[in-house]
């Protein structure tokens, strides 16, 4: 919904936005949202980074959601992305 909302608005799918729209979920307690929206990164040919690792890390933690998290950085490091 969001990556199609963006298109229609032309605003540009990169890292920075979609990093943005995790951490708002974030800060306002939509954890599953931001989950959702963190995994939808790569079918949009989005790059995930640090900063958009951070933002669902973090999503995850306000929720108390301490395995996701922990799943986060185990992913992170997978795709070798810099801590």
């Amino acid at each position: 919904q969001l990556f199609h909302e963006m298109a229609e608005s032309r605003v540009e799918r990169s890292s920075i936005t979609c990093s943005a729209a995790v951490s708002a979920c974030e800060k306002g307690g939509q954890w599953v949202q931001a989950l959702k929206l963190f995994r939808e990164l790569t079918v949009n040919r989005v790059e995930r980074n640090t900063i958009t690792y951070n933002a669902a890390v973090s999503a995850c933690e306000k929720a108390e959601q301490c395995v996701k998290a922990l799943q986060l950085f185990g992913d992170m490091a997978d795709s070798r992305v810099e801590r």
